[in-house]
């Protein structure tokens, strides 16, 4: 009799005794989701927008010009409803947030510290659908405006932790599978496409930080 890697005597073992694992840690199981600030704002009734169904899908408009918002409180808002799966609040916030993007200028670069915690709270959801909706965002993000991605270096520590945990995740169990190769979502993928956009854009310091945070990230650069 001797005793097993996990402890067990192999005389145990024959006779039929059960080895049970070490429990899971729960890495990547989905967070428990919570309503966020956009959807109460839209059920008050004071979003500047509305939902125009069209013939193959359905879409936004903008009551306003979305030129004339206040960015430093509609930016942040419609982040931190990346963290909605349900319709139309998702709708709202995916749109909502590239709209902005596109139209903000130089009025994206002062509100970047605001964005942090929205962004990490998205990502910290585990969940594979909205982690494909926030890296497309933060890769529009990133590009959006001269000085954005540099801006962003500092705070990749705050964002990273996600990436890597996911860098080599490609959904493979349950409906999980069918939802990315239908939309062309592959969680490792586009944390690869995204951390190469940062690089790109976020300056010299940018790749010791992403290293840093991610050791198995290997420079684009050179490519």
């Amino acid at each position: 009799m001797y005793k097993t890697a996990e402890g067990f005597s192999r005389q145990s073992y024959m006779k039929g005794y059960v080895v049970i694992g070490p429990p899971s840690a729960g890495a990547f199981r989905e967070r428990p989701y919570t309503p966020t600030t956009l959807r109460q704002v839209y059920d008050r009734g004071l979003l500047p927008l509305m939902v125009a169904h069209g013939g193959i899908s359905n879409h936004i408009t903008w009551r306003v010009d979305i030129q004339r918002l206040d960015y430093h409180y509609y930016l942040p808002l419609f982040f931190d409803g990346l963290r909605e799966t349900h319709h139309p609040y998702e709708l709202f916030a995916r749109q909502g947030v590239h709209d902005l993007l596109q139209y903000g200028g130089d009025k994206i670069l002062p509100v970047i510290p605001w964005l942090i915690i929205p962004i990490k709270k998205a990502l910290n959801t585990r969940n594979p659908q909205v982690i494909c909706t926030t890296l497309k965002a933060l890769q529009h993000l990133v590009m959006s405006a001269d000085m954005v991605g540099k801006a962003l270096v500092p705070y990749f520590k705050n964002v990273l932790p996600i990436f890597n945990l996911f860098k080599n995740k490609n959904i493979s169990t349950g409906d999980g599978i069918d939802y990315s190769q239908r939309k062309g979502q592959n969680i490792g993928d586009l944390i690869q496409e995204t951390l190469e956009i940062m690089e790109r854009y976020g300056g010299e310091d940018a790749f010791v930080n992403i290293k840093h945070m991610v050791p198995t990230y290997e420079s684009c650069m050179s490519q």
